[in-house]
């Protein structure tokens, strides 16, 4: 067997979430370490920022369940296969990993996925739906959290013959560098979202569904006033609705109740997200169902940031309690007060104290170099080639 490895990731669209990154991250690796890189995806953001002379990427609609489109996929999968010398297919999410899964063995190439979420798993139809991600060679569990979901879920689907490996995901840890963000991007940001001067910002990332938690936090503000008399801050929800337009009324309805409307502000995005976390005091997570990773808290905490995050899922994971951040049981708005309210009550020493524990726990464990090199490393035991590099 030829000793040069190719890659083929596929992945429904190319976005800004955490997935995606993943893929764009480790495209990018494997062309540095003398590999064949190849993507296959629909579209998305991240497409024009790809370095076409180092990742070869396929346009294809691999986002679709259509049956006719799932056919078709599979035959230019094969056919790309055999034309690039492809050794390996990693799929990133469902829809394109059945397709994956068939045109990996009808050509005898290695399946490897990446199990992303817990996914809804209620009827026996969706959880065989979800059992393609544990058909690879290798499947990638992006949490210790989801390894134990896995186990616990998928037993049947499991064998000694198919390995399953945690590897976290990870951030470029060089992006999210507070030590490269100046002072006047920082200004005109604050000039943007009208934050008041000597403000205390108190920043709550991620896209409007309830499921993470806008309405507890928006709680959580209530109790933070009403409780502890603390009233010198502003709230920023940064997220898009998606189109979630009855959600976002229902969260502006409650911070008119709690008369917060001077306090509280939502926006839909912002193009620097370093820069976002930058100009915050600290930051929430209040996911009220498990995060896979919790890619908020590795963020903020590689800015040097605290962050507030509930108990559930990768989080725990994550997060040094009460040395980089504060873990809180989750949908309990009190609990999450109080908490904000421990971060508010710390000095700049102890802050500081924090934010570096921060930024080392990430450099340690949550780097893009250390993610996309246990990925190079799996790959070569699958087609056992030792490491030359």
């Amino acid at each position: 067997m030829s000793s040069k490895i190719n890659v083929l990731q596929v992945i429904p669209k190319l976005g800004y979430g955490g997935a995606e990154t993943g893929c764009y991250d480790l495209a990018h690796y494997l062309s540095e370490k003398d590999c064949g890189s190849f993507i296959a995806t629909s579209g998305g953001e991240l497409l024009k920022f790809v370095k076409k002379n180092k990742v070869k990427v396929f346009r294809l609609p691999v986002h679709s369940k259509n049956p006719l489109i799932f056919i078709f996929n599979t035959i230019v999968l094969m056919f790309l296969i055999l034309l690039k010398k492809i050794n390996i297919v990693h799929a990133r999410s469902r829809a394109p990993a059945w397709s994956c899964y068939f045109a990996c063995l009808f050509t005898n190439t290695y399946f490897v996925t990446t199990f992303h979420g817990t996914y809804n798993f209620k009827n026996k139809f969706k959880k065989f739906y979800n059992s393609v991600m544990l058909r690879a060679s290798l499947t990638i569990a992006g949490s210790n959290f989801i390894f134990s979901h896995i186990n616990e879920n998928y037993s049947e689907y499991l064998s000694k013959k198919k390995k399953l490996r945690v590897i976290f995901r990870g951030i470029n840890i060089d992006y999210f560098n507070p030590k490269n963000i100046s002072i006047l991007k920082q200004e005109k940001l604050k000039r943007e979202w009208t934050i008041e001067p000597n403000k205390l910002l108190i920043l709550m990332p991620g896209r409007l569904t309830s499921w993470k938690g806008q309405e507890k936090f928006i709680e959580a503000l209530n109790i933070l006033v009403e409780d502890y008399n603390v009233t010198n801050f502003q709230a920023i929800l940064l997220g898009s609705d998606q189109g979630r337009k009855v959600y976002l009324k229902k969260l502006l309805s409650l911070v008119e109740r709690y008369s917060l409307t001077k306090k509280v502000k939502f926006f839909s995005h912002c193009k620097e997200m370093p820069l976002a976390y930058s100009i915050a005091d600290v930051v929430v997570s209040a996911s009220i169902e498990p995060e896979a990773f919790g890619r908020v808290a590795v963020e903020s905490q590689s800015m040097e940031k605290p962050i507030v995050a509930s108990n559930i899922g990768g989080s725990k994971e994550t997060i040094l309690n009460k040395k980089s951040g504060f873990l809180y049981k989750h949908d309990d708005p009190r609990e999450l007060a109080k908490n904000l309210n421990t971060v508010i009550q710390l000095s700049q020493e102890e802050l500081k104290l924090m934010g570096n524990e921060g930024r080392k726990n990430v450099s340690k464990k949550f780097d893009v170099e250390v993610m996309c090199d246990s990925n190079l490393r799996e790959y070569r035991k699958l087609l056992k080639i030792n490491a030359r590099n």
